[in-house]
This record gives structure tokens, C-alpha cells and sequence, in this order.
């Protein structure tokens, strides 16, 4: 994934070389092979690339002569040649391969409805100087990230916040609230970001900018249809389309002039997409990542799977020291406090493909909110059951065939307390995730009373704001419906692909690619009846179907594994090094002033010491350290000596003036 970068003013003097090529510089990691800089006017448009389709030809920005439209995009557009070919007979003439050509040519013929017809991910930066008009794409799920911050009468727009440190005119500060939905949803919950001020343009929207004014439009969202208008057809029918969708998603993204590999995980997911990518003869390298702990490791799976595949499999085998050690270059790259440790495994995991020489990676990622995959819409399934008798004292306990380590008869008191939660509710858009988010919101425990306060004069309240956003529609769809739009809108773009994708990625210059997450697919999904996603208790039913002819039978046989790491022995490892140990001392708890000193000790010696400790413990010291982390970092302006190395020089850049 590459990146881009750009300035607009309208009430400030123009942009100069120097600001546009110090905020490329902080996106060198995404872009290795190349930079190219262009100004012109109130204008300025950078771009750090990754070359993976017309390495020869595809430099960018991208500038039409003719018409003075300037364009950097970073992603990829998976149905370029298609497009190519339709406005080509249309009478169009392309200079070279390029798919960033094929962009400019369909916004000339289509205006800005050009973005209804890619197939991608993507964000985009266009500048038209006919209406003066400058418009920014993120493509549909959120894959590509994309950042905007008005900074006294310019724009600001970059594919990372950190872009903006050597340029924006404030200090960098914290937005409270958006801590707030960090530690209730594990990601924000809405446009704003940590970095208070700066905004993510949203999965599916486009921000047209005109004259110093902003309007944000939508162009696409998950829908699903009202009860009883789902898709007609026989089973064998529908998996054969599921089948042929996947793999012609999988077909567009195999396109590249560089190596790919794939991820393995030893789920059905991964393993689908690596059996349809090696199709036809093609090789394939795989990766995984494993663990000594029993509980966390699926190598014994992914040997299996990569056995069965013919594929040539690496495993990166990791401690809890050596996960640790890359935890403060973690949080520079993701931007944002984490929960869970399990990105930074993930980010050991990129580096080692990218040192294998790929440049692009398959994965899994998209089929659980797709299909009906997850865990907790199972859970829902039983407490929505459970909530027509709510005095029942047999229904509650059908959870034990989710989780049958909890100790559901002996304790009544806690069934009670966790997945009773909302179950006086069931009509809610929120009913699903209630317990997960109250789950994760006892981390707020551990809050300052400076943070409380502000929080509170403030008004904060991360589910409202979340019901206030959501479609109206949504009271319509089914409760499955309504549970896979949550994770759709919220982990997916906003953990998922992000803290635990693209960013991880990107910090090596690798690209990820998600055929589970192409629109058709999303879309003829989303027409499905409940039953052929989740039948009784059974995920992804359809799925299994439609890959009966591609994987083994013990592969379509194996039942959900959600990909975790050893959060406490990574949690105990990090405390006893620096900077977390000096990070979580009373007096830099004291100085940052967002977690109270006294109890963050307590907690801390509770896990340091290895006593027992609940997955709500481990998951408020890892969101209490990593945001000490980012305060550290971006705050109290220690992000000039985190940065990783910068491989470009001011010799380096290209820069392209005006047209």
C-alpha cells in the first residue's frame, strides 16, 4: 500500500516544497520504491510508492496536461484492465499501463461517479482546477486509511495522522472522547481520531472541498435486506455463486508484477483463499505465526493445511520477550492504544514476508462480518433466546457450547452480570455487543479523575453517539443483520484492517489483500438469509459448502479459532524493560494525568507477579501502557526520535512543478 499526502490553502499563503516533502518523509515506510512531489497554486500532492502494477510508468501524482487535474491514489484498483478496456472503446487513449491513468481517464468521463465503478482499495486525492475543486475517496469497507485536519486556512490530508506532525500549526493533543470509544469498542467510534482534530475520511465516503468548505458524502454502505426478502434459491445454487464470486475475487487480486504469498492462519478462511490462489499450477508461499502456549498456537493446523495446499509454508515462531520487543514501534505505526497484544506478533509476521521478497499478501480477513463467523453472533442468537424466557434457568446455560470452560451453573451471579446485559433489550441495534462493551469498558476503571471529569463535562457517551450515526434502516434487518453491520462498521475498518492490517503492513512496505472484502461478494452476501450463514450454532455454513471441492474434509470440519496471543506473558514481559516500565511509573502516570497512579500499581504488581489474572486485567494494562505510549510519543513530542529510519534523501525527491 502506498501513501499519499497533501496541503490545500485557501486562506493561507501557498504551500511550500519543504512542508510537502517533510510530511512524504514520515510515509517513506509506505512507500520505499519511490516519491514524486507536484505544486501548483494552493496546492501541494505527495506520494510515496509502492510499486506493484507498471513499475516503470506508474509515478505519481499523476497530472493531465490538458486539463490540469492532478491525482496520487494509494491501493489498488483490482478491475483497472476492465475499466480500461470500457473506455477505451469509449474512444479514450491511454499513454502507458498505468492503473492510476485508467483513474483519471474515468473521472474525466464519469465525474466523481467514476468511484461507483472500482473495484478496489483505495484512497484517492484528486485536484481539478476548472471548479477549484479538490475530492478525497476512501474506498468502500476501509481498508486504505485516509486522514484530513483543517489547520488555520489549509488542508491537511494524509494516509496517516503522523504525516501532519511537522506541518500542523498546534501542538498535537488527545481527544478524551475517542479514548473513551477506544476503551468501550476497541477502536473509535466515529470520523475523529485520537489525535484531536484530525479526522479519518469514512469507509465508503468522499469529502469534496470547495472555497475552504467541506462536505462529506457517502457513495456506499453495508445494506441488508428487511425480513423475508432475502435471497431466493436453492443451497447448491447459492454456494456454487459463492464459490465463483470468491474465486474471481481472488483472480483480481493475484494481479501484481511483484511476488505474493498468503497468509495461513490453519482456518477455514486463510485456507480457502490460499487453495483458489495456487489454482491453475501456481505456486504459492505461505505464512504463519505460532507460539509455545497451547492455547494460542494452530501450527499443528497450519502444517496441515499448508501440507494439504502444496504450499511452501514459513513459520515464525515467537516468545513473549520477542513480541515485547517491538511494542513502542507498534504504537507509532497503529496511531492508537490497543487492547490486545496480538497486532504486534502480526507486525514480526509482515517483516518476515517482506523480507522473503513478496511485496503483497493474501489474507482471510473480511469473512467472519461476510459470512457470520464470529463468535459473539452465536452468542447473540442464544441471549436473544434466552431473552423471551428471561427467568429461564436453562437457557442461559446453551452458552456452555460456546464456552465450555466457564463455570456457568456455579455461578449464576456471573452469567447474570455479563451476558444478561441488555437482555431487557432485544430490539436494540446495539443488543449483540452490549456485554462484549461493557466487558471491555471496566479498563475505565483505571481513569484519572481529571479524565472522568472532562469526560463528563463533556458528555461523553460512546453508545449514544454510535446510535445516533446508525442507518434508521437498521430496526428492519434481522438480529444477525444488525450484529454483522456493528462489526462491519466499528473493529473491522477501525481494528481490524487497521491497527491489525494495513498499518502492520505498511510499516514494512507490504500490501495486504482481502478478497472476502470485495463489494460483489459483501453484497451477495448480505442478500443471504441468516440460516445459510449461521445454521443453529454452525459458522459460515454456506462457506463450507461452496468449498467442498477445494479443501480437505478436516479443514471444512474445523469450527472457529479465534487468532489470539499470550497477553499476559507479553504483558509481564514488557513490564520488566523499558519504556513500558518507566511509561507506567507513578510520576510519568502523573504527568500525562489520563490513569490514576494507585490503582494502575495495583494492577500492574496483580500481573507482573503472574498471579491469575481475567482477560478484562490484561486488557486495561495493555490499553493503559499503550497509551502512555502514544502520549509519549505524539504528546510530549518524542515522535522525531521514534520514527524508523527514512530511506529517502532531499536528493531523493522528485519533484514535479506545476503543469
Amino acid at each position: 500500500m502506498c501513501g499519499l499526502a497533501g496541503i490545500l490553502a485557501w486562506r493561507a499563503a501557498p504551500p511550500q516544497h519543504s512542508e510537502l516533502a517533510s510530511m512524504v518523509r514520515m510515509l517513506a515506510h509506505r512507500g520505499p520504491d519511490a516519491i514524486g512531489l507536484h505544486r501548483v497554486g494552493p496546492l501541494a500532492l505527495g506520494h510515496a510508492r509502492l510499486g506493484i502494477v507498471d513499475k516503470a510508468g506508474g509515478v505519481q501524482p499523476w497530472l493531465d496536461k490538458k486539463s490540469g487535474i492532478a491525482l496520487v491514489f494509494a491501493g489498488e484498483i483490482f478491475n483497472y484492465l476492465e475499466l480500461r478496456e470500457e473506455l477505451r472503446r469509449r474512444g479514450e487513449h491511454f499513454e502507458g499501463r498505468s492503473d492510476t491513468e485508467v483513474l483519471l481517464k474515468a473521472y474525466l468521463r464519469h465525474g466523481s461517479d467514476f468511484v461507483q465503478r472500482l473495484n478496489g482499495q483505495f484512497a484517492i486525492a484528486l485536484w481539478d482546477p476548472r471548479p477549484r475543486e479538490l475530492l478525497l475517496f476512501r474506498d468502500r469497507v476501509g481498508i486504505a486509511p485516509l486522514f484530513y485536519r483543517e489547520d488555520q486556512g489549509r488542508l491537511l490530508f494524509a494516509s496517516e495522522a503522523k504525516a501532519f506532525l511537522p506541518v500542523q500549526r498546534e501542538a498535537p493533543r488527545l481527544n478524551p472522547e475517542v479514548l473513551d470509544q477506544i476503551f468501550t469498542f476497541w477502536a473509535p467510534g466515529g470520523a475523529d481520531s485520537l489525535f484531536a482534530s484530525v479526522k479519518s475520511v469514512p469507509p465508503g465516503h468522499m469529502l469534496r472541498v470547495r472555497h475552504g468548505r467541506l462536505r462529506l458524502q457517502p457513495y456506499w454502505d453495508w445494506r441488508f435486506p428487511v425480513q423475508g426478502d432475502h435471497e431466493q434459491g436453492d443451497e447448491a445454487t447459492l454456494a456454487e455463486q459463492l464459490h465463483a464470486l470468491l474465486d474471481d475475487a481472488v483472480r483480481l487480486r493475484l494481479r501484481a508484477e511483484v511476488p505474493l504469498a498468503g497468509y495461513l492462519s490453519g482456518g477455514l478462511d486463510s485456507a480457502a483463499i490460499s487453495a483458489l490462489a495456487r489454482t491453475g499450477g501456481r505456486g504459492l508461499a505461505t505464512f504463519s505465526v505460532a507460539f509455545d502456549q497451547a492455547p494460542f498456537d494452530e501450527s499443528a493446523e497450519q502444517g496441515f493445511l499448508s501440507a494439504a495446499l502444496g504450499t511452501h509454508h514459513h513459520t515464525l515462531r515467537l516468545t513473549p520477550q520477542a513480541i515485547a520487543e517491538g511494542f513502542p514501534a507498534l504504537v507509532w505505526h497503529t496511531e492508537q492504544p490497543l487492547l490486545r497484544t496480538a497486532p504486534a506478533p502480526l507486525m514480526q509476521l509482515a517483516a518476515q514476508v517482506r523480507r522473503s521478497g513478496a511485496k503483497v499478501v493474501l489474507s482471510g480477513e473480511g469473512a467472519d462480518e461476510v459470512l457470520g463467523g464470529y463468535e459473539i453472533f452465536k452468542e447473540a442468537k442464544i441471549r436473544a433466546y434466552w431473552a423471551r424466557q428471561p427467568q429461564s434457568r436453562r437457557r442461559p446455560l446453551l452458552l456452555r457450547t460456546l464456552y465450555p470452560y466457564l463455570p456457568m451453573q456455579s455461578a449464576r451471579g456471573y452469567v447474570e452480570r455479563f451476558f444478561a446485559q441488555g437482555l431487557d433489550q432485544p430490539d436494540s441495534p446495539l443488543f449483540s455487543h452490549l456485554p462484549r462493551w461493557a466487558s471491555t469498558a471496566r479498563a475505565k476503571y483505571f481513569y484519572s479523575d481529571a479524565l472522568r471529569l472532562t469526560l463528563s463535562q463533556r458528555g461523553s457517551d460512546p453508545l449514544a453517539t454510535l446510535l445516533a450515526t446508525l442507518p434508521t434502516a437498521m430496526k428492519e434487518w434481522t438480529a444477525l443483520a444488525r450484529a454483522q453491520y456493528l462489526e462491519a462498521r466499528l473493529l473491522l475498518p477501525g481494528y481490524l484492517l487497521s491497527a491489525q492490517g494495513d498499518r502492520l503492513l505498511a510499516a514494512h512496505g507490504l500490501e495486504g489483500r482481502y478478497p472476502y472484502l470485495d463489494h460483489r461478494l459483501i453484497e451477495f452476501a448480505a442478500r443471504l438469509a441468516p440460516r445459510h450463514k449461521l445454521r443453529v450454532l454452525r459458522e459460515k455454513h454456506l462457506l463450507r459448502l461452496a468449498l467442498r471441492a477445494v479443501l480437505p474434509e478436516q479443514a471444512l470440519r474445523r469450527g472457529k479459532h479465534a487468532y489470539r496471543a499470550p497477553d499476559a506473558e507479553v504483558l509481564r514481559a514488557l513490564l520488566t524493560r523499558e519504556p513500558a516500565a518507566d511509561l507506567l511509573s507513578p510520576a510519568a502516570l502523573r504527568a500525562s494525568d489520563l490513569f490514576d497512579p494507585r490503582r494502575v500499581q495495583g494492577l500492574r504488581r496483580k500481573i507482573g507477579t503472574g498471579r491469575p489474572c481475567s482477560a478484562s486485567d490484561q486488557a486495561a494494562l495493555c490499553g493503559v501502557l499503550t497509551t502512555q505510549l502514544w502520549h509519549h510519543l505524539f504528546v510530549e513530542g518524542h515522535w522525531q526520535s521514534g520514527r524508523q529510519a527514512n530511506n529517502f534523501k532531499d536528493d531523493d525527491l522528485r519533484q514535479i512543478e506545476g503543469a
